[in-house]
């Protein structure tokens, strides 16, 4: 399926090794340990932060990789790991009662709706995206997802322990701006790593903490680091099944309400912006003309949530992490790919490793999600800055206003008693409709706003010369 580039072991001066090419083997699976490495932390993280089995969510990353590597015919070098895009949407869910099955089930139904999008942009061409969701709304959009999420952090995560949280947050801060290339990427990874040592250290020099135990759902006293599922856990088999009455979390089929699928879809939004971003990037830095896969991308996302969620595992994206992988070895090879894929399955084959993950102590996560959910919200702004959204024009202006606020402030919109609309469903619908609704009343902002975004807008999508260690 692949060519060798040149001699398959150097890559001359200005020259990257294209998708349909790759180096020799050994440096191909070298490169896919990279890959393996990158997407690592986000990919169980997230997991654990909505209440799901992170060892599910590693192996199902590397299926819905090769599910993707196929549907857009190795053309687009990408690795599908956790969103994060739903992260908030799901606190709301668990605040309301939800269980895991209806979770995965939301989720479902929003893969499936981005797997349709995908055929309608593949259809009709990539321009229907900046059309209905210019940068205006999709920064919003983002940012509102973000910003949505502080209160878990305050709430859940950090009273959990509020020092090791504190300087969990001060690590990573210092490594994401004083480590560089690849370790700067995965600052996340590592910030976690040093936390968790840290908390075992703790454990075994002060003893037990009296603080909010997230398991218990109140104050107890308990070790931070808890080992206990992990010395009975096999070293190889598959995650667990579903046992909500003994608090486990694994393969489980999913289950649907209406109003928890009303609060994941404006999730996709988000992914729609990281895809169309992702093939855009890779067509500008292979120079290649990649716009015409932009709806296959799009599709195989969706496609690989759907599987994965319909055996109750996370929903998936692209991943920026590996788009920096790639910027700094100059290799977008596919091959690379789908070596990390059948990694990861192997990963996901040991639930020991998913006991030990899901072992993360909760101020550990304090510290990591109070920078990670603030970041990105801030993507958002970086959205509008990239596309030059001018928020002197009041079409701009006065719908964004209302629906961050309204996100962020989980505002929620009672229709019936069985019926409501929270923070960043309402939100999302605030301002995608509001602004399409001031551009028919007023023609004459719309027409400003349009000279002002005359240069090629593009949506969210990673700078390949900016380092950014996790989504």
């Amino acid at each position: 399926m692949w060519t060798v580039h040149g001699d398959g072991k150097n890559i001359r001066p200005g020259e990257v090794v294209a998708p349909m090419e790759r180096l020799s083997w050994p440096r191909t699976i070298g490169i896919g340990a990279q890959h393996v490495v990158s997407m690592f932390g986000a990919t169980f993280v997230f997991p654990i932060i909505m209440g799901l089995n992170p060892q599910l969510a590693i192996l199902f990353s590397g299926v819905c990789t090769l599910l993707f590597l196929a549907i857009v015919k190795g053309q687009v070098p990408s690795y599908l790991g956790t969103s994060v895009a739903f992260v908030g949407a799901v606190a709301a869910i668990r605040a309301q009662g939800g269980t895991s099955a209806e979770v995965t089930g939301a989720m479902l139904v929003a893969g499936a709706t981005l797997a349709v999008v995908g055929i309608v942009v593949h259809v009709v061409g990539g321009r229907v995206v900046t059309a209905v969701l210019p940068p205006v709304v999709t920064g919003a959009v983002v940012m509102l997802l973000g910003f949505n999420l502080a209160p878990v952090v305050a709430e859940t995560y950090w009273p959990q322990d509020q020092w090791v949280a504190l300087t969990v947050m001060i690590a990573l801060i210092l490594m994401t701006v004083g480590l560089r290339g690849f370790a700067g990427r995965i600052a996340i990874f590592l910030a976690l790593i040093f936390g968790y040592v840290l908390s075992w250290v703790l454990d075994l020099v002060t003893g037990p903490i009296t603080s909010f135990n997230a398991t218990a759902g109140e104050v107890t006293e308990h070790l931070r680091v808890d080992w206990s599922g992990v010395w009975d856990a096999p070293w190889l088999g598959l995650p667990p099944m579903t046992d909500e009455a003994a608090g486990v979390v694994g393969i489980h089929a999913p289950d649907f309400s209406l109003a928890f699928v009303l609060l994941i879809v404006p999730g996709i939004i988000a992914l729609i912006a990281e895809n169309a971003g992702h093939v855009k990037a890779i067509g500008e830095i292979t120079r290649t003309e990649t716009d015409g896969l932009m709806g296959r991308a799009l599709a195989a996302d969706g496609a690989g949530t759907v599987l994965a969620t319909s055996f109750g595992g996370s929903a998936t994206t692209t991943y920026a992490e590996n788009i920096g992988v790639m910027a700094a070895t100059k290799v977008y090879s596919t091959a690379a790919y789908v070596v990390a894929a059948l990694t990861a399955i192997l990963l996901g084959c040991s639930p020991k490793l998913g006991a030990v993950i899901s072992a993360t102590p909760g101020g550990v996560l304090g510290g990591i999600t109070v920078v990670l959910y603030g970041m990105i919200g801030l993507l958002g702004a970086k959205i509008w800055k990239e596309n030059r959204v001018d928020f002197g024009n009041p079409l701009n202006l006065v719908p964004v206003a209302a629906g961050v606020v309204i996100a962020v402030g989980d505002t929620t919109l009672v229709v019936t008693d069985d019926f409501q609309l929270g923070g960043i469903a309402l939100g999302t619908l605030v301002v995608v409709l509001g602004y399409h609704l001031a551009r028919v009343i007023a023609p004459q902002l719309a027409a400003q706003a349009e000279r002002d975004e005359i240069h090629e807008l593009t949506l969210l999508g990673p700078n390949p010369e900016v380092e950014v260690p996790e989504r």
